[in-house]
């Protein structure tokens, strides 16, 4: 019988009583490893309940003391990496380096919390006015809630909730019913690092649990990832419940060649971004733009052979190129985009599709797939594919290569391969995306910077993680304080006028 996963609600395991309960499979196998519970609204608000309770005790702790606990749960990250790693992959089904790699950027937006006694320090203006003195302080708000995604079941979490905790806030999180064994072993781990009982609760389920937390009155603000349907619903259903709301929505990375570039590097980075984790990556780089037929050729020349090197493996297979997707639904959805694009009238050069790994037939596996010739018409282009497969689209020049990603509903990242400084310059001074990558291929922004697209990208107007995700989870309050002496005293406090 598969094993049964539970909320974790004031620090240990809370049964519910909803009765409806999801799969979670092991992507390598097909197999069905385990039952995660869904919540109800009721649920939802006994959770929020706690978090509200406990609250304020927290907020009451110093800075100091909070960024201890942070200390202490990066330590705990870094001692049982090896533990994460494999439930991570056994659920998601990215490869255990890469799972690895979500753990560690995720530990490092906890390694960037450890700071939050300076991140939290407020402004101070001496003698503003006779014997005044105006100072700022940022305070938490209360209970706030993160609803995240499959495809970084450590790294979104810990974006989140690290932050918000270090900042005194308690945490509800809702990660994804695919891969929901992480998420609750991160709770654990924070409560053995120190955090009292209630601070951070995980709440598992589907639209029910979201909308719950959505609409309670008691949380105070939202952020999330995930598609950017679901990003936009989140945003207007929050936003009307008087919610403070970040919504980080799809994606589609374009990676702009220029004729001077350096094509090996080229080639060898854009396997690793366009492949890497099967795809299932918000930044992954899906779409390659060689300017001018010559580069487009000298490109593919290269990129054909690496490509007939990736083999896909399972999770725990040190030479795998990348694992299987995360479910045979999102299998089925990958490869009918596929289908699609070739009957859209691309060019399909390598097909993934029918990839079976010899003793995990039943897993969820997908080859790498290549298409040329594609065009900004097609459906295949215009939307998210979150797999395995890479999109040449060949432009004339580098303006109307810059127009793809500046055009495209997307704006999450993108990437120029050039030698060119000035070209490199202002491209990333005028396209309209939001995170710009300069021979980098995945330019997701360091822990202490803030990561965040524009356009159907995100939802809101502050980024994740960073100085952004500080201001988000708290409020700044402004203090105006009077401590007059000698004829100071004996004049009245008012308004300024003219006078």
């Amino acid at each position: 019988m598969a094993r049964e996963i539970h909320h974790f609600i004031n620090g240990k395991a809370f049964e519910g009583s909803s009765g409806r309960w999801g799969d979670v499979f092991d992507p390598n196998t097909g197999e069905v490893q385990a039952r995660v519970q869904f919540a109800t609204e009721a649920e939802v608000a006994k959770a929020v309940a706690i978090a509200e309770a406990a609250q304020p005790a927290w907020a009451a702790v110093n800075p100091q003391r909070r960024a201890r606990v942070m200390f202490k749960f990066k330590q705990l990250l870094e001692e049982n990496m090896d533990e994460l790693a494999r439930m991570l992959a056994s659920e998601h089904g990215k490869v255990v380096a890469d799972a690895k790699g979500d753990v560690q950027r995720g530990l490092e937006v906890i390694e960037f919390a450890c700071g939050i006694p300076h991140l939290l320090k407020g402004d101070y203006t001496e003698g503003a006015g006779p014997g005044i003195d105006v100072y700022s302080m940022r305070q938490p708000l209360g209970v706030v809630a993160g609803i995240t995604p499959f495809n970084f079941p450590a790294m979104i979490p810990m974006w989140m909730f690290g932050v918000a905790i270090a900042c005194g806030n308690a945490f509800i999180l809702k990660p994804s019913e695919k891969d929901p064994s992480v998420p609750v072993r991160l709770a654990e781990l924070m409560l053995e690092a120190g955090l009292p009982e209630g601070i951070l609760n995980v709440v598992h389920g589907d639209k029910v649990a979201v909308d719950a937390i959505l609409t309670h009155p008691d949380i105070k603000a939202v952020s999330f990832v995930g598609s950017s349907d679901i990003a936009q619903h989140v945003y207007s259903t929050g936003t009307a419940h008087g919610k403070r709301v970040q919504a980080m929505g799809g994606a589609k990375n374009h990676g702009i060649i220029l004729p001077d570039a350096d094509m090996d590097q080229v080639v060898k980075d854009l396997v690793g971004s366009a492949y890497g984790s099967a795809g299932e990556r918000c930044m992954a780089l899906p779409v390659a733009v060689p300017v001018g037929d010559d580069t487009a050729e000298k490109l593919i020349d290269k990129l054909m052979p690496e490509i007939e090197k990736l083999k896909p493996g399972h999770s725990t297979d040190p030479d795998a190129a990348y694992g299987p997707v995360v479910t045979a639904a999102h299998k089925a959805k990958i490869e009918q985009y596929i289908q699609m694009g070739v009957e859209e009238g691309a060019k399909l050069l390598v097909d993934g599709r029918g990839f079976e790994l010899q003793g995990h037939e039943k897993g969820f596996f997908i080859g790498p797939s290549l298409f040329d010739r594609v065009t900004p018409q097609m459906r295949t282009y215009q939307e998210e594919i979150f797999g395995p497969v890479l999109q040449i689209v060949r432009a004339r020049d580098l303006e109307e290569a810059a127009r793809l990603p500046s055009e495209h509903q997307y704006g999450n990242g993108v990437a120029i391969f050039t030698r060119n400084g000035l070209a490199a310059r202002e491209f990333a001074a005028k396209v309209n995306v939001g995170m710009v990558g300069i021979n980098v291929p995945i330019p997701v922004p360091v822990a202490y910077h803030t990561f965040g697209g524009w356009k159907r990208s995100a939802f809101g107007d502050t980024n994740q993680h960073g100085p952004e995700g500080v201001k988000f989870f708290t409020k700044i309050k402004t203090v105006t304080q009077r401590w007059p002496t000698g004829e100071v005293a004996d004049q009245a406090f008012v308004i300024p006028t003219m006078q």
